[in-house]
């Protein structure tokens, strides 16, 4: 494990920057619908799959370092939900106040606190709106809030953390129908059921809870044990990911909808992938390999420190605002990438660093 710390998990940070590139082309495929074999775009269509990716990295990496430590004390807990504030607030507040300000973009949006707050995504209605892609942020942000309390009930019984959790997706069903039955629910709150299970924390918390459960085992002398039972991780975990993308895919009739709209494709997409996808973590952090070394390069690692600018970027506001003064044939990929290196190394990491340093001397 002394080797694991050391590299602090370079390959996983280079693996955020491949999951942002999947969502940059999966955002991006209405591009190549009509030129595209059908198959292929199936394919494509699937490759949402990056935010699985980017769910499944949180949850493992807030359990490995955190573990159920902030719930010490309410001050280690207001430390943690700061710093965790600190990490995804400014840069989308930046970004959401530019689109604000430009009228020309923002005009009719009104919906200022839910913006802000990032409520706005709990809802049908203006869950397309602001800055689109930031509804991962809110199913993060209740991940965070949650996390200590769920590693908490994972290091009991693994039995005790999905009960809780189904518990929680059943309290979210719950809501979303009373108020259909009570007010019609023209907002859509945690409805209809198909956005609740695809859009929020209460269906997709699946996803986390498998991040943790590889960070758990990882910190059992028994679970080392089990992980080292698996032959070729990196391979096999890749492979199982393919298959299982292939598999979603099946379940897509045509180029305009995605396999998860069917019960088939989302059992597979939230129980089946994210094994898939913290067996290949596991090889990365455990193998020497092609993978590994590729995506512990400087190069790859800086694109995933600056994966999350990339990611609020890469759609909405600024992409559209840098389309109207330069448009290339990649779809501006690579200038996309530029731009959230300097945003990372001029803007977000320092003013992480503030916010860090001004925590750490809450007392």
């Amino acid at each position: 494990m002394e080797t694991l710390q050391k590299n602090k998990f370079d390959a996983l940070t280079g693996m955020r920057a491949i999951a942002a590139m999947m969502v940059f082309v999966y955002h991006n495929r209405k591009y190549w619908r009509n030129d595209l074999p059908f198959e292929i775009m199936r394919f494509i269509s699937e490759w949402h799959i990056g935010v699985t990716v980017f769910f499944v990295l949180s949850g493992f990496l807030l359990a490995y370092r955190y573990e159920e430590k902030p719930l010490e004390s309410k001050k280690s807990y207001l430390k943690y939900i700061l710093l965790r504030i600190a990490r995804i607030f400014p840069l989308y507040w930046i970004l959401l106040s530019l689109y604000f300000l430009d009228t020309s973009y923002s005009k009719g949006v009104d919906t200022y606190f839910l913006q802000y707050s990032l409520f706005y995504s709990l809802f049908e209605k203006y869950s397309v709106s602001g800055i689109v892609q930031a509804w991962s942020l809110t199913v993060e942000f209740f991940f965070y809030i949650l996390a200590p309390f769920l590693f908490l009930l994972l290091k009991k019984s693994w039995k005790y953390c999905i009960l809780f959790l189904i518990g929680f997706f059943l309290l979210g069903w719950a809501v979303g129908v009373g108020l259909k039955e009570f007010n019609g629910n023209p907002k859509g709150f945690l409805y209809p059921l198909q956005f609740m299970i695809g859009s929020t924390f209460f269906g997709r918390s699946l996803e986390f809870f498998f991040g943790m459960l590889l960070a758990y085992l990882m910190k059992q002398e028994k679970g080392i044990q089990f992980l080292n039972k698996i032959k070729k991780p990196t391979l096999w975990g890749g492979i199982s990911i393919l298959i299982l993308i292939f598999c979603i895919r099946f379940f897509a009739r045509n180029n305009f909808v995605h396999g998860v709209e069917r019960w088939e494709g989302r059992v597979i997409h939230e129980l089946f992938l994210p094994i898939g996808i913290i067996i290949f973590f596991w090889g990365l952090m455990k193998e020497k390999t092609w993978v590994s070394n590729v995506l512990s390069t400087k190069f790859f690692i800086l694109l995933g420190n600056a994966s999350f600018v990339f990611y609020l970027i890469h759609l909405s506001y600024f992409n559209m605002k840098l389309k109207s003064y330069i448009y290339l044939p990649d779809k501006n990929f690579v200038l996309l990438w530029i731009c959230s290196i300097i945003i990372y190394l001029l803007i977000e990491k320092p003013l992480y660093e503030v916010c860090r340093r001004l925590i750490a001397k809450i007392k």
